[in-house]
């Protein structure tokens, strides 16, 4: 049995690696002719360009591992069952759930790599690649509306009018109010520079009080401000909350928490990124069918085709499921987990309805 599984997780390996050669090829080349259009936006040239989208890798390679390992796997598969390879290891006393188990077994190599690059490799290039982008079209990260950005900080509502690329503050009002809600103070500042331990040094500060002995203005040239913003937390800016990692997403969903605000699109993410490296497994699963090949019931690449139609529509629901659960309210983790379970599913009954054919 050792020998077969070996056998069987070099074919499901090779399979996979063609299938994700090609898939990445054809993202890269779409994202490349998307980059074209911003050419010659700022000091953004074609290296810059052909950079950008070579750090979008690893982001796409999580996205498509359960694509992958499905096509992957029903091509070696339906190789193995055109061959009668498959008939021959049934015969020699291999059942279905010998089958599913090798497939589990070689899926966790698999589960691990996607769980990697979602939480490591992903992160980590695609705020690099939004940083490059930025500092070469000479943009800003965020200037969510048009007085810049709106954050809570306790007492505090916080405008920033713009954030550059390297987490430098542009134009930084600072509204604060007391325990009445009654509004306390305001200060401007021109710029705010990260010192570390939740501190920025703000300078060219006016400080405006307002107090029960009337209004006074002060002018500080640099002044130390605390504050809940960090780098981190606006490096959530940069990229979506999909490509976040698990301990980035717990940290901003515990400062939207904290501060009554909106978190459900997070942590339906958060959830998700427990969830997804396991839909690899189920895609897997589903592929176990394909092994029954007769050639009066299609060649293989009917086959395949049939995955790639099985996997957009799982990439489809993935996508439906947490816009619908964010829009209707849905518990994170129903939102996260339905698409999964629902093909996990629908794998167990086409298995048993094939073993019963």
């Amino acid at each position: 049995m050792k020998v077969i599984q070996r056998y069987l997780a070099r074919q499901i390996f090779a399979s996979t690696l063609l299938v994700f050669s090609a898939l990445l090829v054809l993202f890269t080349f779409l994202d490349l002719i998307h980059e074209l259009n911003d050419i010659g936006i700022g000091n953004y040239h074609l290296l810059y360009a052909f950079a950008y989208v070579l750090l979008g890798i690893p982001g796409h390679v999580y996205e498509l591992f359960p694509i992958a390992a499905l096509i992957g796997t029903i091509f070696a598969l339906s190789h193995l069952g055109a061959n009668s390879e498959i008939t021959v290891m049934r015969v020699s006393g291999m059942s279905s759930t010998d089958m599913a188990g090798f497939l589990f077994k070689i899926g966790l190599v698999f589960v691990a790599l996607t769980f990697v690059f979602g939480e490591v490799l992903a992160p980590m290039s695609d705020a690099a690649a939004q940083k490059l982008r930025l500092k070469a079209t000479k943009s800003v990260v965020a200037q969510a509306f048009r007085s810049g950005l709106w954050v809570k900080d306790e007492a505090s509502f916080i405008n920033v009018r713009e954030v550059l690329p390297d987490a430098t503050l542009m134009h930084v009002r600072v509204f604060e109010f007391d325990a009445r809600h009654e509004l306390k103070s305001i200060s401007f500042a021109r710029e705010g520079t990260y010192k570390g331990n939740n501190l920025w040094m703000l300078s060219g500060v006016v400080r405006t009080n307002f107090g029960s002995g009337g209004v006074t203005v002060s002018s500080i040239p640099d002044y130390m401000w605390k504050s809940v913003l960090t780098p981190d937390l606006l490096s959530v800016l940069l990229i979506f909350p999909e490509h976040m990692s698990i301990l980035t997403l717990h940290h901003y969903i515990d400062h939207l928490v904290e501060n009554r605000q909106q978190a459900t699109r997070y942590q339906i993410a958060f959830w998700t990124k427990f969830v997804y490296p396991f839909a690899v497994l189920v895609m897997m699963l589903i592929a176990l069918p394909f092994a029954y090949h007769r050639r009066r019931q299609g060649g293989i690449s009917a086959k395949i085709v049939t995955g790639i139609m099985i996997g957009l529509v799982f990439y489809l629901m993935n996508q439906l499921s947490a816009r619908i659960g964010l829009i209707n309210d849905w518990p994170p983790f129903m939102s996260a987990a339905m698409p999964t379970m629902a093909f996990f599913i629908l794998a167990v009954a086409t298995l048993w309805w094939v073993e019963r054919r």
